[in-house]
């Protein structure tokens, strides 16, 4: 499976200090090892680092990759 522009996805996301969070987001598009997204959580965009996503699925699905 492959992230890609214009998905709906939930990830499991470890912050900068460690902190992990799970997150419905759409995903704008990534480069240079950053995601850039819609927070659906938040109601806001937000950019993740490709790095610390722990794991993702697309909302609707029963697993993480």
């Amino acid at each position: 499976m492959q992230i890609r522009d214009g998905q709906m996805i939930e990830i499991v996301y470890m912050d900068k200090l460690g902190n992990l969070s799970q997150r419905k987001i759409e995903v704008v598009g990534i480069r240079d090892g950053r995601l850039r997204a819609h927070c659906l959580t938040a109601g806001a965009p937000r950019v993740f680092i490709v790095a610390n996503i722990l794991a993702w699925r697309r909302v609707g699905e029963k697993r993480y990759a």
